[in-house]
């Protein structure tokens, strides 16, 4: 039990939520984090996959050097990707070195005390907290999207990908995949792995794949093609990538149609290989409704030059992705959930992802209709770590934010052999 009321409560400890709290407590500030370190990542992501991002684009947020993914792997290069377990250790470590003090309980209601004017937090636990800020690091489970067409078939027929952390249920199944991004072909192809059938039904004409890595562009390249950045290479995609707050200014409609088409449906280079002739791909289908029968799921499509079909299949995955919805995040109070201002249903931010409810502050998918494509991945979180924590340290202090420690130490440095073993080339 905690009498006193914390700085701030994050609610989420996953790489936003791990992030900030690490920033909050280089200010020295009481700050409570919610939840099992990558918990969502180790129990909700497919086994056997692999990060999309490059290892220079997969580190959380931290105050000093030292606590990057490339400082943990000091041997990873560019264009190897990083399997799930990987990331999901380095996670761990980062929480275990920055903030090991995360307590395992799930938020249930957040609401905020009238007279007081701070939140009242209710854990699974039973305890009632107190906080002055409550940061909303909750990923993207709440957001998952299972397309309207697809509501004719039941649950046990129909699930969005984000429910299969196991796929080998699926052995010897035929099973339709919607989508034709990197969580459709990916699913696609693990559930090949498992002695599936998949069969992808995707709405674009033809797969979208992303380019090899060039490990040492020329000048001539660099020029031509932009510069390099957590969101990929070309200079709106670096200023998208580095400069969120530089999207924040931009009229509501360019950064709605920037967060829509940036970083769009498509398969990473290291992916395409693997899809193979194992996997059915049929492209330009729309799909166009769905029902049960005879204990399966028929999904009915229409081309986009005409002409409508039906698939048979013993289970459906709507690899359709996360759609923000304020409305769906059913741990704020209804009174407080109604003062947060939103437009599109997303919550409208300042330049530091405060709402209009002061002390209440949203990070990760959440925030990218204000800050822009980069808050969709790992990559944003030090920019939103650094700017909610300076922040709530102004707000806390009363003045502007100025570390109130030293630097902690650096997380424990890998042995000689560990380090070694990982700087070596790799086969």
């Amino acid at each position: 039990m905690h009498d006193s009321t914390a700085d701030a409560l994050i609610v989420g400890a996953g790489p936003y939520g791990l992030s900030t709290a690490a920033h909050l407590k280089h200010y020295g500030l009481d700050v409570r984090v919610i939840g099992t370190p990558m918990e969502f990542w180790d129990g909700s992501m497919p086994r056997g996959m692999f990060l999309k991002s490059e290892p220079f684009a997969s580190s959380l947020g931290a105050p000093f050097a030292g606590a990057a993914f490339t400082d943990r792997h000091p041997g990873w290069r560019n264009g190897r990707p990083i399997p799930l377990a990987t990331f999901v250790e380095y996670g761990r470590w980062f929480a275990e070195n920055l903030v090991p003090d995360c307590e395992d309980a799930q938020v249930e209601l957040v609401d905020r005390h009238r007279s007081r004017g701070d939140f009242t937090v209710t854990l699974s636990t039973g305890e009632v907290a107190r906080a002055r800020a409550v940061i909303m690091a909750i990923g993207v489970r709440s957001f998952a999207h299972t397309p309207v067409v697809l509501s004719g078939l039941p649950p046990h027929l129909c699930t969005h990908s984000v429910e299969h952390r196991d796929l080998d249920r699926f052995e010897g199944r035929e099973v339709a995949v919607i989508g034709a991004g990197q969580s459709a072909l990916e699913t696609a192809v693990l559930l090949a792995d498992a002695g599936a059938h998949p069969l992808v039904l995707a709405r674009t004409e033809r797969l979208a794949w992303n380019s090899v890595p060039v490990p040492s562009p020329s000048l001539v390249n660099r020029a031509l093609r932009g510069p390099h950045s957590g969101l990929g290479r070309g200079y709106r995609t670096w200023l998208w990538a580095e400069h969120p707050w530089a999207t924040r200014l931009l009229p509501d409609g360019t950064r709605r149609h920037l967060v829509r088409t940036t970083m769009g449906p498509a398969g990473a280079w290291w992916l395409r290989d693997r899809l193979d002739e194992r996997v059915q791909v049929l492209t330009g289908r729309v799909v166009t409704g769905a029902r049960e029968s005879d204990g399966g799921a028929v999904v009915r499509t229409a081309g986009r030059t005409g002409g409508r079909g039906e698939h048979h299949a013993d289970h459906v995955i709507a690899a359709t992705g996360f759609v923000p919805d304020l409305g769906r995040i059913d741990i704020l109070a209804p009174e407080l959930r109604g003062l947060v201002q939103a437009a599109h249903r997303s919550p409208v931010l300042g330049p530091s992802f405060d709402s209009t409810v002061p002390g209440l502050y949203f990070t990760g998918l959440a925030s990218a209709a204000s800050f822009g494509p980069v808050m969709r991945f790992v990559h944003g979180a030090d920019f939103t770590a650094r700017r909610i924590a300076a922040h709530v340290a102004a707000r806390a202090a009363g003045l502007a934010a100025q570390p109130a420690v030293t630097p902690p130490a650096r997380p424990a440095e890998e042995t000689a052999s560990e380090a070694a073993k990982e700087a070596a080339p790799q086969g």
